[in-house]
């Protein structure tokens, strides 16, 4: 098939489409190569994908033709699909963290919001069979019922940027409902491994422990996170492609689950299912490098939260999913790659 996947030198997107290459689709990525973090890295994801690339593609793999382009360019998102005509969309773009929502707050209307929006529209216009879109487990808010259920209210975020991933749920929903357009979001829960993103806690975690340098632990330490592995992530992502929501008319706002709907939509969590403790993760870094790191103990910041916990029996049942990274193993392939990418 022919995907269009946005964000496609982020993390998860690179993963993604290489993924999908290697089973045979044909990928178009577009990625505005903002400077929100090292732009270096997300060149060096681009140089990985060059062997899916028309000139070295093998018999059995996907092609990936590159595209740089903003999403809020509504006349080039426009052209793009036109042009395209593409069977999926995986959706993964957008401006990402949480406390960088604090202090910048109009990139994420820009990107998470109009930029959302162009992907629908572009969608409702060019017969798209499924929309696949990043939500993220940041919209549970202020929930203490855990495990986090799709079922649960998400009605409390606790920064600017899960509000506007709950928005993308809703905007999805509503084209769904007028324009028969078949909706998944995934609410990703921590992410990380390979190629990770250098404003993330394994990556800050890793770094200053090799540079001798002293890692802060919020809530000294108190914290739990659902840390689940890319590789549980980019199979998580490529069953639900194949599980297309339909319309059921036998369901009820005030009876059903907020995760389904009357239209061809659906929402689910994409997590490991077992969090474990911020020391935990910190610990296993440290036995992987053989380095004790130096820590700073401090408070709760501003936009997170205390635990993190998905309920993934949902993405189960509609898929066979179920993540199989250990942290142990996760952290060490996390390891191994800074130190080959870094030279450390």
């Amino acid at each position: 098939m022919k995907y269009l996947v946005t964000g496609a030198a982020g993390f998860i997107g690179f993963h993604v489409t290489k993924r999908l290459c290697e089973l045979g689709h044909d990928v178009v990525g577009i990625d505005n190569l903002n400077d929100y973090y090292d732009v270096n890295l997300k060149l060096a994801r681009l140089s990985e994908l060059d062997k899916f690339t028309i000139d070295h593609v093998k018999d059995n793999d996907g092609c990936f033709r590159f595209i740089k382009l903003d999403l809020i360019d509504r006349e080039g998102i426009a052209s793009l699909f036109s042009n395209e005509k593409f069977d999926r969309v995986i959706h993964l773009a957008a401006q990402a963290g949480v406390r960088y929502s604090i202090d910048n707050p109009m990139a994420y209307a820009d990107s998470n919001l109009i930029g959302h929006l162009t992907i629908l529209e572009g969608c409702r216009n060019n017969n798209v069979e499924h929309l696949i879109y990043a939500s993220s487990s940041s919209v549970y808010g202020l929930n203490n019922k855990t495990p986090f259920s799709t079922g649960d209210s998400v009605d409390h975020p606790v920064s600017l940027y899960a509000a506007t991933k709950k928005s993308n749920e809703l905007m999805a929903h509503s084209y769904s409902h007028l324009y028969d357009i078949p909706t998944t979001g995934l609410r990703f829960f921590t992410v990380y491994g390979s190629w990770g993103r250098p404003d993330m806690a394994p990556y800050i975690f890793t770094k200053k422990i090799l540079d001798g340098d002293t890692i802060d632990i919020n809530n000294n330490g108190d914290m739990w996170r659902d840390f689940t592995h890319i590789d549980d992530i980019v199979e998580g992502v490529v069953r639900i492609a194949d599980v297309i929501p339909k319309r059921d008319p036998e369901w009820k706002v005030e009876s059903g689950s907020p995760a389904s709907s009357s239209a061809p939509y659906s929402v689910y969590n994409i997590g490991h299912g077992s969090p474990i403790n911020l020391m935990g993760f910190v610990k296993a870094i440290e036995d992987e490098l053989g380095i004790e790191a130096k820590k700073n103990f401090r408070e709760m910041q501003a936009g997170d939260v205390y635990q993190t916990y998905a309920e993934v029996n949902d993405l189960f049942d509609a898929t066979g999913y179920k993540s199989q990274v250990t942290v142990d193993k996760g952290v060490a392939e996390f390891v191994k790659w800074y130190k080959k990418f870094y030279k450390k």
